[in-house]
């Protein structure tokens, strides 16, 4: 992650944080050799984050607004670093280098990690590289189920999806969603298989879960890094493929924003596939495609109804309270929200998997 990628007019991380930060590394003895500290973009809704400059490699301090796993702050620490630790070793991802409990100067605690220095990608120039970044991830070793904690790792991923997408469609009726919209997710949610159907992809892997194109970097050498590590479970690498290449997806940031057609959503998938040295039909992640854009859809609605909630002041857990936020990213994400739960979009992307299905075929 580096500063130097984000627009003059981005809002940036508090500037408070930073003696508190300071103060949380003195209290971890992890202060020697850092000679100065920069906020960056507050782009996200879970994170603030600051580039420290250090006498050798510099870090970035990754400062906990909330945990998307609702999870307490130091169970979501030990999640997050599990999540560093077993990624970096594909080669694509920042190593971990330290981490803060948390304390009277930050009360989620932060991780220390390596800071990559890198540009947004550029899409779909950039589809090649992010499939190989994904499948250094997808082709690590899975452990035996009982070293995976504390890492999710449901036994049934696909019915631990569909669950995990039932749990946030009961936010669709506070939404305040146009009938006709809504009535095409009901019926989308209705059609998602019960069954995962057979073909590769079906075996876990250890996989991101947000794998966004705005999530990565792409190196001076060319190498695509993902950066944002705190959902990564053993599951279903079809949502990997399908966070990374979606509409709802590429169209999210506003530095790596584009709109890809099938063709070249297709050409995604296949450089993966080789990458992954993979044959046999695309029906699995076909269908996790679609799951994966259900999840997406019913987030918006989560978010919709839950943003204008006051902060928890516990700070405990899940909080999408727009507080923790800089108004110019609620005024993004609400834009971004807003469009996708529309009908237009939604008719945009069930046109785009009917084409997919089609390029992607045999």
């Amino acid at each position: 992650m580096t500063d130097t990628t984000s627009r003059p007019d981005t809002p940036r991380a508090p500037s408070t944080l930073c003696p508190q930060l300071a103060a949380a590394l003195a209290r971890a003895g992890l202060d020697a050799g850092i000679a100065a500290m920069h906020p960056m973009a507050d782009t996200g809704l879970a994170h603030h984050h600051l580039w420290l400059e250090r006498e050798r490699d510099d870090w970035v301090a990754r400062l906990p607004k909330q945990s998307q796993m609702r999870l307490d702050p130091a169970a979501n620490l030990a999640y997050q670093a599990a999540c560093f630790t077993r990624a970096s070793r594909g080669g694509h991802a920042p190593a971990l280098y330290g981490l803060l409990p948390p304390g009277p100067e930050l009360p989620r605690g932060g991780l220390l990690v390596s800071a990559i220095r890198g540009r947004p990608a550029r899409l779909p120039q950039d589809l090649p590289r992010i499939a190989e970044a994904l499948a250094s991830l997808h082709g690590l070793a899975v452990p035996d189920a009982e070293a995976r904690a504390p890492l999710l790792s449901p036994i049934d991923p696909w019915a631990a999806m569909r669950e995990e997408v039932g749990e946030q469609a009961r936010f669709l009726e506070q939404a305040e969603l146009d009938e006709e919209a809504r009535g095409l997710i009901e019926a989308e949610l209705v059609a998602l298989p019960r069954q995962l159907p057979p073909g590769p992809g079906r075996e876990p892997r250890l996989i991101s879960f947000d794998a966004h194109p705005g999530n990565f970097l792409i190196t001076e050498t060319g190498r695509a890094v993902l950066v944002d590590l705190e959902k990564c479970r053993y599951g279903l690498v079809g949502f990997d493929l399908a966070h990374a290449s979606l509409y709802t997806s590429t169209t999210w940031d506003l530095t790596s924003r584009a709109e890809l057609t099938p063709a070249e959503v297709a050409a995604f998938y296949r450089h993966w596939i080789d990458a992954m040295d993979l044959a046999g039909d695309v029906d699995t992640l076909l269908a996790c495609r679609r799951a994966m854009w259900l999840w997406s859809l019913t987030w918006c609605a989560k978010w919709r109804a839950s943003h204008r909630r006051e902060q928890d002041s516990q700070r405990h857990g899940e909080d999408w309270s727009e507080e923790l936020s800089d108004d110019a990213l609620i005024a993004h994400v609400r834009d971004r929200v807003d469009h996708y739960l529309s009908v237009a979009a939604i008719e945009h992307v069930r046109r785009e998997h009917r084409e997919l299905q089609r390029h992607l075929s045999p």
